[in-house]
């Protein structure tokens, strides 16, 4: 272990690309920052606009790059190092380091199981640094082997990630609801895993996702649909596009009537982003909110059942 680190007493907060600001305002008490990297004091806290976040952060000095590499290396073997690092002894110190695997993924496949730590540098002589962060991807970002013939667009992505993110895919036998679903991309995922599903939208499925075994289309509006209609399911996913409060209406119509098991839901900002609506998601029991490296202007809904449960 390195005998010369600093804790900092502090959590690292890794912003998403382009939403530094909303970061900082959710967390009210930034204390300092080095590019997207916010620090705010005390333990970690519930945040969405976080693509990671770095768990009890140490400062490490260094006198040269060797022996900075040396220190990580002392630590544990897997490092990533964070964007944005301005001094170029990063880059050197990073080449003398093992080589992470940043191959992508071919989903269904696992997210990583090994630590995987982050670093940066204050400056020239001050490593930061966290062995442990809640992403298992470097920086938050997850990379798939992409498929560009079966999906009608790149909204697949997102679903894709939300998934590997979670843990939890829907399995054969189990009946997915997918409202807004045109063109078809979250469709096209759940069918390939071998679910049946339901896909909800006034506007028609691309004729080849609708075509798909195991797809029901019902071209009327995700809003006038009510869980009765559909009866028990085991996954609700919205991609629809609305104002936050109108998704926390049906999230909560779906709740409240017992019949699904988990859900998955973008919530899409017109406008500015509205931190009192995310606050009404984050509340709702089990469930979490997050930003998809996938998503822009954008965050993510989930609630999911106990594994086991019925």
């Amino acid at each position: 272990m390195v005998d010369d680190f600093e804790p900092l007493g502090q959590t690292g907060y890794l912003a998403a690309e382009n939403f530094e600001a909303d970061l900082e305002k959710e967390l009210g008490d930034v204390v300092w920052r080095i590019g997207r990297l916010l620090f705010a004091p005390g333990p970690p806290r519930r945040v969405s606009w976080a693509a990671n976040i770095w768990f009890d952060p140490m400062r490490i000095p260094i006198r040269s790059i060797g022996d900075g590499a040396n220190k990580l290396r002392a630590i544990q073997r897997n490092w990533a190092l964070c964007p944005g690092a301005s001094h170029r002894r990063a880059a050197l110190i990073a080449e003398k380091l093992p080589k992470v695997s940043a191959k992508p993924l071919s989903f269904p496949a696992p997210a990583p199981a090994a630590p995987l730590g982050s670093w940066t540098l204050a400056d020239g002589e001050t490593i930061v640094a966290a062995a442990r962060c809640a992403s298992p991807f470097a920086n938050g970002e997850p990379r798939f082997i992409e498929d560009r013939e079966g999906p009608p667009n790149r909204a697949y992505l997102k679903l894709w990630e939300a998934l590997t993110v979670l843990r939890r895919y829907p399995v054969p036998g189990e009946v997915c609801v997918d409202l807004g679903a045109s063109p078809g991309g979250w469709t096209w995922v759940l069918q390939s895993l071998g679910a049946r599903v339901i896909a909800v939208d006034k506007a028609p499925l691309d004729p080849r996702i609708a075509g798909l075994p195991g797809v029901e289309t019902r071209q009327e509006s995700a809003f006038a649909l009510k869980p009765a209609d559909i009866g028990p399911v085991s996954w609700l996913f919205s991609d629809v596009i609305c104002y936050p409060a109108r998704l926390l209406r049906l999230i909560e119509e779906w709740i409240a009537s017992g019949l699904c098991r988990n859900m998955v839901c973008t919530i899409k900002f017109q406008g500015p982003t509205d931190f009192a609506a995310i606050e009404r998601f984050a509340a709702i029991p089990d469930g979490r909110v997050f930003h998809l490296h996938h998503n822009k202007h954008e965050l993510t809904f989930a609630r999911l059942a106990e594994e086991g449960a019925n």
